[in-house]
């Protein structure tokens, strides 16, 4: 059984935008897929999902249309736009200069060296 993890903040805009990236896509697609690529660890609610979507938007890095699902249900599918892919290539250099950051520090040894 994998173990939920909470987000880092300002991580989950920087996943919403990824999964985006690769087709439009509506919000529940969007938790869906957030947590069946990260085998259940990332599992955003609704509450935390919508005004991330909401504040993309009116940041100019979503578009959003409302069109029907493939169950005939009419839902608001996001894009990126362009400024929404210049945004997702930064903090993604930047998420990975972090992490890598990060895997440097936690590789010491107790003993102070690496």
């Amino acid at each position: 059984m994998t173990e939920k993890s909470d987000l880092p903040q300002g991580t989950l805009d920087l996943l919403v935008l990824k999964i985006v990236a690769l087709g439009p896509v509506h919000g529940y697609a969007i938790a869906q897929r957030l947590q069946q690529v990260s085998r259940d660890v990332v599992q955003v609610p609704q509450g935390s999902l919508y005004p991330a979507l909401h504040r993309l938007e009116n940041r100019g890095l979503l578009a959003a249309q409302w069109k029907d699902t493939e169950t005939g249900r009419e839902a608001k599918f996001y894009r990126l736009t362009r400024k929404g892919r210049a945004q997702l290539d930064i903090d993604a250099a930047s998420w990975q200069r972090l992490t890598e950051a990060i895997g440097l520090v936690l590789r010491l040894s107790e003993g102070g060296g690496e």
